[in-house]
């Protein structure tokens, strides 16, 4: 089965609001810790803090994958979606179900994906 242009955004669209809402949802987790001695612990605020370094290091790989995902959305318009960025090979439909935001084909991937 060919994977179309439609399917190909309407999974890049799927994608992309479940990004931002996973984004939206953790957005108090990657708020400015407070310090307050007196209702938060020396070892809590530490855990705290931990949760907020990791909340923002995920909020940064999900602007990454955003960005793909408006690259593929605006290769779809351009219509040259499908096609590796380095070489012009089309990249395998296979690959392109498991990650509709692909740039490269296999070949290139290894090389500079």
């Amino acid at each position: 089965m060919t994977l179309t242009l439609n399917e190909a955004r309407d999974l890049l669209l799927a994608r992309k609001a479940e990004l931002t809402e996973l984004s939206e949802i953790s957005e108090s987790d990657r708020a400015t810790v407070t310090l307050d001695q007196q209702s938060v612990g020396r070892l809590s605020r530490m855990d705290a803090m931990q949760r907020q370094a990791m909340a923002q290091a995920n909020d940064r790989q999900r602007a990454r994958e955003l960005q793909r995902i408006d690259g593929a959305l605006q290769r779809i318009k351009e219509d040259e979606y499908g096609f590796c960025l380095e070489c012009g090979e089309d990249i395998p439909e296979a690959r392109l179900r498991v990650d509709p935001a692909a740039l490269y084909c296999v070949s290139c991937a290894k090389l500079f994906g």
